[in-house]
């Protein structure tokens, strides 16, 4: 009877560690700081160029200087919304 005991208790999975950080949390959390940082990096760089620098302001710039800002604040837009739709599109399985 206890070699019956020892068997059964041998072929179960061990328990998993309740502080264990599951991976899948753990790549979601990755995306939310990647989403994150990219964006404030993004509008760092348009405050930068636009405010700072004064490309956007019209007192400030010239019409050739403000169509170059306006014109790498739009596509710089479509591309970090784009790169955002790529890091999010692959849906997460449903927790266990």
């Amino acid at each position: 009877m206890t070699e019956e005991t020892e068997i059964e208790e041998s072929e179960r999975p061990p328990e998993e560690d309740p502080n264990k950080l599951d991976r899948d949390l753990f790549w979601f959390l990755i995306k939310i700081m990647r989403t994150i940082f990219v964006g404030f990096f993004w509008m760092f760089i348009n405050i930068f160029l636009g405010l700072y620098l004064g490309f956007a302001i019209p007192e400030e710039s010239t019409p050739r200087r403000m169509f170059f800002f306006y014109t790498w604040f739009g596509v710089s837009l479509l591309a970090y919304l784009y790169m955002i739709w790529r890091f999010w599109r692959k849906k997460m399985d449903a927790p266990r």
